[in-house]
């Protein structure tokens, strides 16, 4: 029943959980209005409690009545919108009896709380103990002389429900809980016993908060120090005896301590006093990719005489953070490396606060996989240990927010919210993951609470992490857009959020919709709504429910890329491309830019918290979309990557160690699977660490034609030079503008053309706000570009392929004291040139050691089109090989396979999906780890596959591969 690896326990000897997952504890749950007067009789021994409903603690109301069978299935269809929610949002009694342990024989029993959102009563055989406000406030109680150890005692917990409107008046709470634009309104509002409850068993004086802190003179050195509070519980002087073992190493330690009546001593221990603090050699807790997140433990006893009064366990880790703001963006360096982000948002681990335990471990570790380092936890939404035990275990940074989101109005309680939240500082403040607190999602804590934060993490966690108050501004570069764009958007200068200032920087939140694949859709969409697009879809946040992921624009995205689906599985798959695209482009934009600007990048979200058709990588039921695919391939730690804008191929290395005598190679394939021997390149290159270095450019034989040339030119003023000599394609002529913002020029084609970019050309008096309009009649204008870095010189701008007569540089604030001056004005589009290849092509990128040894591939479609991928459906179908082995050992079930296309296939096999799934139904295999899906083979190429999953997952079943080339379409069922 104890967690494993938990930062700080009580001894395992000790502890007694009255969880509902302990047999000997049955919680039941009412409602105080329908229990009434009743309410005199609860604390009373075998108190008749069987129209009670059954609880679940750790847990909330509104799941017990979930779990018992009396609400529907919320996840399914509209369920959860159709729940009354006057039932829930009320005060709920929970009950349970228990009996003292035998060996409980030290001279203090204590009844301890993690957790309860949002107020409690708590009582013990009819005696009040005292409340608890705000879901971090911990609870303590001296229960010795209250409990019976012949008889059961009664535990009656009154819950007091967060009262509306959540933000932020009723903080700390689960904030999202009365809804958001990605998850539902859960009835209750999360209002429970939400975290663990359980018993001990102590001496008269205890250890009270446990603070280890470490510094690293150099790598090679670690000076550990040890904070802790002994509690008296008499009143009477004590003397103790502490001691201390850190392992590895068997670094011991010990020291006297006095603590008079009633009181708490404050225990300070360093190398000053105990040379052995000074560790030599230290294992290092390192970010994800950058090396081994390596943890201690210290075990800490406090003795009075020969008896062991209290001990505690804490797992640490050595390391040391450190910031700067070069350039006014925030870096984040660990032991001395600066380290490139990478990760993601979580909203919440679940959206009813279901996800409990290992679930925590599984989350994290699809985390790891995807090379990923770092997690928002995002308004403070997650409260669990094992949240951060995950983050520690494998290496995920955590930038840790307290409950405030961007209204201007301040809690109802200021001083409850300080006291909770110096409360999550001293709970959380040992895990090595915490690498930033933040004050406020997309807005700066009211006073007096940014100063209250910042002091209680200078005092509570020894200012050993950045305090950052906004989350979206203040060195970075703003959150957001949510919506999906062309992957060449991401490279292009700037991808702006919005607050923050310009450019790619540190984005905290950066995202779009995504669509999962059809074996997650049907599991929460009736069958007589899946089709076509309705209200249902909406209701899991895929309409104007969730207008910030642009759900119109992502659909509109597969139809037009990929072809209109022609039903809801076909949907699916080519969302999926759409998802691989996006969230490759996302994370590679930033990484093209490493150091010259951006420091990193966190996606809006990394997970689920409801069946959800928007922002997520893995999906609700572990389904790795290719979104997650996506963001994995992009974030390898040794990567190359092809930047679309350009065409400039890159090595990005994103750890601390150069990696020396590589080969960069890049091929192009029609889509029958053949190279076209004219874009092949190699060259030998290092990759140096922390750095994105650039190996060569495809050399794609485009014809740039300018649309523009000579063709008639309007513009809003001129002064001695005239709008038409921005496009006589003379550049030593120009155009020159009156001293006004609001200036303009634009360009008639002569008829409607295929447009998707523009150069311009400026003079000293530059545009530093402008956009690129189109037109079709000169009168209604619609926006394609718009940017506040503006610069002299060229400027080369490109977007989305549209149709269009006119197009517009409209000036919204000028660069110098002067007017607007072009020497060119250039636009490009028109009908593509071929050049030998395919409407749709393929870049395969290599990178591989001196011996050979593959170290990085990438994998891009390319349409002569840009933007038009519907040649991708006319790929003939082709016949794979697949040899797979199975074996079962240790609890876990391994999957082996090699996929072929054979070189006698007569095209590319592409976007193969793999899938584990159960021989009796076909329903995939969830959750699974994999090392790859979605690639693509070209004729005569393989691909070793291994896929893992807990043997208990699948029961008495068995498992089966199923793979499916996006060549070779299911058909709708």
């Amino acid at each position: 029943m104890i967690c494993a690896f938990a930062c700080t326990k009580v001894s395992a000897q000790e502890a007694v959980y009255l969880n509902s997952s302990n047999p000997q504890t049955s919680w039941k749950v009412k409602a105080q209005a329908e229990v009434g007067a009743d309410s005199v009789n609860i604390y009373k021994p075998r108190y008749n409690d069987a129209n009670w409903v059954k609880g679940v603690v750790p847990g909330t109301v509104f799941n017990a009545y979930v779990v018992a069978g009396l609400e529907k299935d919320p996840n399914f269809g509209d369920n959860i919108y159709k729940v009354d929610k006057a039932k829930y949002d009320r005060n709920f009694w929970y009950r349970t009896e228990f009996n003292i342990p035998a060996n409980f024989n030290k001279e203090k029993i204590w009844l301890n709380f993690k957790g309860i959102n949002k107020k409690a009563e708590i009582y013990l055989n009819g005696k009040l103990l005292g409340m608890l406000d705000g879901f971090m406030q911990r609870g303590n109680y001296d229960v010795t002389a209250l409990v019976s150890r012949n008889t059961p005692n009664v535990l009656a917990v009154l819950v007091y429900c967060p009262h509306n409107p959540l933000v932020n008046y009723e903080s700390p709470t689960y904030i999202p809980s009365a809804s958001w634009d990605w998850m539902p309104y859960v009835p209750g509002l999360n209002s429970g016993i939400t975290d663990k409850v359980y018993m001990t068993n102590t001496g008269s004086i205890t250890l009270k908060d446990p603070w280890i802190r470490t510094d690293l003179p150099t790598n090679a050195r670690a000076d550990v120090s040890i904070e802790v509070g002994v509690k008296n519980s008499t009143s009477k002087f004590q003397t103790g005896m502490l001691t201390g073992v850190i392992q590895p190493g068997n670094i011991e330690f010990s020291q006297k301590v006095f603590v008079g009546g009633n009181s708490t001593a404050e225990v300070k221990l360093d190398k000053k006093r105990f040379e052995a603090l000074a560790i030599s050699s230290p294992k290092l807790w390192w970010p994800n990719g950058y090396g081994e997140p390596n943890l201690y433990t210290c075990k800490l006893s406090l003795k009075i005489g020969d008896e062991v009064s209290d001990s505690q366990t804490i797992k640490f880790g050595i390391k040391k953070y450190s910031y700067d703001t070069v350039g006014n963006v925030l870096h984040l360096s660990v032991n001395g490396t600066r380290i490139f982000l990478k990760g993601g948002n979580w909203g919440m681990a679940e959206y009813m606060l279901r996800c409990r335990g290992n679930e925590y471990d599984t989350k994290l570790k699809l985390h790891r996989e995807m090379n990923f380092n770092i997690v928002r936890n995002w308004i403070g939404s997650t409260t669990d240990d094992e949240f951060y035990e995950a983050c520690d275990k494998y290496g995920m940074m955590v930038w840790d927010d307290f409950w405030l989101n961007s209204i201007p109005n301040l809690p109802n309680d200021v001083n409850n919210f300080n006291v909770n939240a110096i409360e999550k500082i001293k709970r959380f403040r040992n895990h090595p993951s915490i690498a930033i607190w933040c004050g406020d999602n997309e807005g700066t804590p009211m006073a007096p609470l940014n100063g209250w934060l910042a002091e209680d993490i200078r005092n509570y966690d020894g200012g050993d992490r950045y305090y950052q108050p906004n989350s979206h501004a203040g060195n970075l570069t703003g959150s957001g857009p949510w919506t999906n764009f062309d992957p060449r958007w991401y490279f292009s200068r700037y991808p702006n959020g919005f607050g923050g200032s310009p450019g790619w920087g540190l984005r905290s939140e950066i995202g779009t919709a995504v669509f999962t694949n059809y074996d997650s859709f049907k599991k929460f969409m009736p069958k007589d709504k899946m089709w076509p697009r309705n209200e249902m879809w909406n209701l899991h946040f895929f309409g104007p429910s969730a207008g910030n992921a642009g759900p119109d624009r992502y659909d509109d995205g597969i139809n037009k890329r990929y072809g209109t689906a022609t039903g809801i599985q076909d949907y699916c798959r080519k969302a999926q491309l759409l998802n691989i695209e996006t969230n490759k482009a996302m994370y590679e934009g930033w990484e093209d830019n490493m150091w010259e600007d951006a420091s990193g990048i966190m996606t809006w979200m990394s997970q689920s918290a409801y069946p959800s058709l928007v922002w997520q990588t893995y999906d609700y039921y572990y389904d790795l979309t290719g979104a997650y695919w996506g963001a994995k391939k992009a974030s390898e730690p040794l990567h190359i990557q092809w930047n679309p804008v350009n065409n400039s191929v890159k090595v990005i290395n994103t750890t601390g160690l150069n990696v020396n005598d590589l080969i960069a190679d890049v091929q192009v394939y029609n889509t029958d699977g053949k190279p076209v021997a004219d874009y092949h390149q190699s060259k030998p290159i290092d990759a140096i660490a922390n750095a994105a270095v650039n190996c060569f450019t495809i050399k794609f034989k485009e014809e740039h034609t300018n649309l523009a040339l000579n063709k008639p030119t309007v513009a809003s003023s001129f002064e001695n030079m005239e709008a038409a000599l921005a496009t006589d394609g003379n550049s030593g002529s120009r155009w020159a503008s009156r001293q006004n913002d609001n200036e303009w020029i634009y360009v008639d084609l002569g008829s409607v053309q295929t447009v998707n970019g523009v150069k311009l050309k400026w003079e000293e008096a530059f545009g530093k706000a402008f956009k690129i309009q189109v037109s079709n009649d000169a009168k209604q204008w619609r926006d394609v570009y718009d940017t506040e870095d503006g610069h002299t010189g060229v400027q080369q701008i490109t977007f989305d392929e549209t149709k269009a007569r006119y197009v517009k540089m409209q000036g919204v604030r000028r660069g110098s004291g002067w007017g607007y001056s072009l020497w060119d004005f250039e636009v490009y589009g028109g009908e593509p040139k071929s050049n030998g290849l395919s409407d749709v092509h393929f870049i395969k990128l290599k990178l591989t050691d001196k011996t050979g040894k593959l170290i990085s591939d990438n994998f891009y479609w390319r349409g002569n089109k840009r933007t038009d991928f519907t040649a991708l459906n006319k790929l003939p179908k082709v016949d794979l090989k697949v040899n797979s082995k199975i074996s079962k050992e240790g609890g876990k079930y391994y999957i082996n396979a090699t996929i072929t296309n054979p070189a006698s296939s007569p095209s590319v096999a592409f976007a193969i999906r793999v899938q584990a799934v159960r021989k009796s139904n076909g329903e995939q295999i969830l959750p699974a780890l994999m090392n790859d899906n979605y690639f693509s083979l070209m004729r005569g190429e393989g691909r070793n596959i291994k896929i893992e999953f807990d043997a208990d997952v699948l029961g008495n079943d068995s498992p089966v591969l199923l793979v499916q080339p996006y060549n070779d379409p299911v058909k709708e069922e």
